[in-house]
């Protein structure tokens, strides 16, 4: 019988720590980087334009682009900035997600590795094979390799506002929730799972979950950080956003695009929808200690909280699965018409709240 193994993508170097990005020289003169060490730096106009003046005279020979704005455009724009300019070993994102996402796809589109180093923990794009940007017509994933190498400095994440920290842990634990809806797909329609990468989800959902620490302990902003990283893996490995996109995703592309005015943060959205979908569920010890942990950390678990309405969480759960046609969750599976939603939101809040 022969021996099959399977190789994923996955970065060279993950580095998580306090003064982490003391190191970035050392770590992006690695040979499977950067062996010429020529490196096209992509930032964003705000924490970037600091830490390029902090890092530019370590990397004398680089070039700086600040063409990383969160959209399509910005992200094309970079790419043929960074076509244009010379020939590079790497692109070196500095910067939050935008940023990160900006570069992910410039760096696919000129054919070079992408390094990511992160400024916040807001969600999981920073270690994904996605790129989310905005478009003409809202908002958009596009497929893209894993970073060649992740870099978070514990001391650059204290420093960035706790809402964009607390948001990544909205978007980690909802992870329950995405793989419960895959192994639903899979008990109605025979969709397969893959048991590596929902077990990678799952796990690191749990370590966030469970860890007793706060934002501003070390040791829990590593898990959370290791977290992000294991479920961006886990969609490399699933060949697919399975297993870190389900109910809960849906439901927060579905306010992203009926109230594209409001604030609420990703993570905060898909905090919320996966504890809501895993009620939906009928798992209520579940969905309770998922909203126990959003609360603790600040999180919101009910809609009025991230500034919706009643009648805007109705409008945007019945439109959610528009959002993502063909994936099968709890809501394709419940179809709940508007009335049986709202029934079903006021008996999830007098539930979390008992």
């Amino acid at each position: 019988m022969p021996v099959l193994t399977r190789l994923m993508p996955s970065p060279v170097v993950v580095d998580i720590r306090a003064g982490a990005l003391d190191d970035l020289a050392a770590i992006l003169s690695d040979q499977r980087i950067a062996p010429t060490g020529s490196l096209a730096f992509a930032i964003s106009g705000g924490s970037g334009q600091a830490l390029r003046e902090r890092f530019a005279p370590a990397f004398p020979d680089a070039d700086w682009f600040d063409d990383a704005d969160g959209t399509l455009d910005g992200a094309v724009k970079l790419a043929d900035s960074i076509k244009r300019a010379g020939r590079y070993d790497a692109v070196v994102s500095l910067g939050g997600g935008k940023v990160v996402d900006c570069a992910k796809y410039a760096a696919a589109r000129v054919g070079l590795p992408l390094v990511a180093v992160a400024t916040n923990l807001a969600h999981d794009g920073l270690c994904s094979p996605v790129a989310t940007l905005d478009n003409d017509m809202g908002r958009g994933s596009y497929g893209v390799p894993n970073p060649i190498g992740v870099v978070i400095d514990l001391n650059v994440i204290r420093e960035a506002p706790a809402r964009y920290v607390r948001a990544g842990i909205g978007d980690v634990i909802c992870k329950i929730s995405c793989v419960a809806d895959w192994e639903l797909s899979h008990e109605v329609n025979g969709e397969p799972v893959d048991g590596l990468a929902a077990a990678m989800a799952r796990q690191a959902a749990q370590a966030v979950l469970r860890h007793p620490g706060g934002i501003g302990d070390d040791a829990f902003l590593t898990v959370l950080a290791e977290a992000l990283v294991m479920c961006g893996l886990s969609m490399s490995v699933a060949g697919d956003s399975r297993p870190a996109s389900g109910a809960c995703h849906e439901i927060c592309h579905a306010f992203d695009l009926l109230y594209p005015k409001r604030n609420a943060l990703h993570g905060e959205q898909c905090g919320f929808g996966g504890t809501f979908a895993t009620y939906l569920r009928g798992d209520l010890d579940t969905a309770r200690e998922m909203a126990g942990t959003l609360r603790r950390h600040g999180l919101p678990v009910l809609a009025s909280e991230m500034g919706f309405s009643d009648t805007d969480l109705v409008e945007a759960v019945r439109f959610a699965p528009q959002t993502r046609p063909g994936r099968y969750t709890i809501l394709e599976h419940l179809d709940l018409s508007t009335d049986q939603i709202r029934d079903a939101y006021t008996d999830y809040a007098k539930a979390i709240s008992s």
